[in-house]
C-alpha cells in the first residue's frame, strides 16, 4: 500500500515561512490519515477521502479557501479516476459546494460522468450535496487587493495504491484566481488526472501547460508501455520545456514505484508507504 499527495506549488508561502510551515504540517497530518484509511478501504475510496481532507483545509486552493475568479465568484473543479475500471468522472466550474471530489465520486457510477457549471450544481443538489460557500476572508482580501503573487498556482491531489494492487488518482482545484469565468483547468481532465492498472498521476501547475503536454495520461501511457515512472515523468516534463511549461506531478506505479517531480520548484507533497513517511 502506498499513498502520495500534493498541495500545489508554493505561492504566498514562498515569502511567508509561517504559511509554508503550516502547509507542510497539514500535509504531514493528512497523509497519515489517508494512509490509515487506505488500510481498510480501496484506492478509490482513499483518494476521495484524502482529497476531501485537503479541500477542507483552507490553506490549500481547493474546496474551502479556493481562489476567486475575475467576476467575484468561486468555481471548483475536480476529477477522479479508477485505474481498475478505467472510469473517469469529474465536475468543472461547479459553484456553492463544499467537496467537489465527492460529487466526482458520485458521478463515477453514472453514464454521464463529467458535468460542468449549472448541470454539475443541479446534480449535486439532487444528490444531497447542500449549499456551501467556500470563500474565506483571506481569499476575499487577496481578491480585493489583487495580490497576483498569491493567486496563481494551487491544486490538491492524491494517488493511492491499495492492498489489492489497484490504483486511483484524484485531483481538485479552485483555479488560478482572477481567470475569465468559464476557464477550464487541467484538473478535471485526463491531462491532469489519470490512472489505469499500470500507474496513476495527479498534476498541479499551470493548467494550460499541463493540457498542452497531456501530462498525466502521457506519463501513465509510458509506464504502461514499460517505462519506469521516474523516466516517464522526466521525459514528459522535459517535453514542456519548449514553451517553459509549469507543472508538477505525483505518481505511483503498479510495481510500487512512487514518484514526484516539478519543473519549477517548489511543489508541496507528502508520501506514505509501509515503511516510510516523507514530506517535502
Amino acid at each position: 500500500m502506498k499513498l502520495i499527495i500534493h498541495g500545489g506549488f508554493f505561492s504566498e508561502s514562498q515569502t511567508n515561512q509561517e504559511i509554508k510551515k503550516a502547509k507542510q504540517e497539514a500535509l504531514s497530518e493528512i497523509v497519515k490519515l489517508g494512509y490509515k484509511h487506505l488500510q481498510n478501504h480501496t484506492a478509490v475510496e482513499t483518494a476521495v477521502y484524502t482529497v476531501a481532507l485537503l479541500e477542507d483545509n483552507e490553506l490549500f486552493n481547493a474546496g474551502t479557501g479556493s481562489q476567486i475568479q475575475s467576476d467575484g465568484k468561486i468555481r471548483l473543479s475536480a476529477s477522479l479516476m479508477d485505474g481498475k475500471t478505467m472510469r473517469f468522472s469529474g465536475v468543472i466550474n461547479v459553484e456553492d459546494v463544499k467537496n467537489p471530489i465527492c460529487i466526482a465520486e458520485k458521478l463515477l457510477h453514472y453514464d454521464d460522468r463529467v458535468l460542468s457549471g449549472k448541470g454539475a450544481k443541479d446534480f449535486a443538489r439532487e444528490n444531497g450535496f447542500e449549499h456551501y460557500n467556500p470563500e474565506t476572508p483571506q481569499r476575499r482580501k487577496e481578491y480585493d487587493k489583487k495580490l497576483s503573487d498569491s493567486i496563481r498556482l494551487g491544486t490538491v491531489g492524491c494517488v493511492a495504491l491499495d492492498v489489492f494492487g489497484n490504483i486511483a488518482a484524484a485531483t481538485s482545484t479552485g483555479g488560478k484566481g482572477f481567470e475569465i469565468p468559464g476557464r477550464v483547468s487541467d484538473s478535471a481532465t485526463t491531462a491532469g488526472n489519470y490512472a489505469n492498472a499500470s500507474a496513476g498521476v495527479s498534476c498541479t501547475g499551470v493548467g494550460e501547460d499541463i493540457v498542452s503536454g497531456a501530462v498525466a495520461s502521457t506519463i501513465v501511457t509510458r509506464v504502461t508501455d514499460g517505462m519506469p515512472i521516474a523516466l516517464a515523468a522526466e521525459k514528459t516534463l522535459n517535453e514542456l520545456k519548449p514553451f517553459d511549461g509549469f507543472a508538477g506531478i505525483i505518481g505511483i506505479s503498479a510495481r510500487g514505484e512512487i514518484y514526484h517531480a516539478d519543473t519549477h520548484p517548489y511543489m508541496v507533497w507528502a508520501l506514505h508507504d509501509e515503511e516510510t513517511e516523507v514530506f517535502g
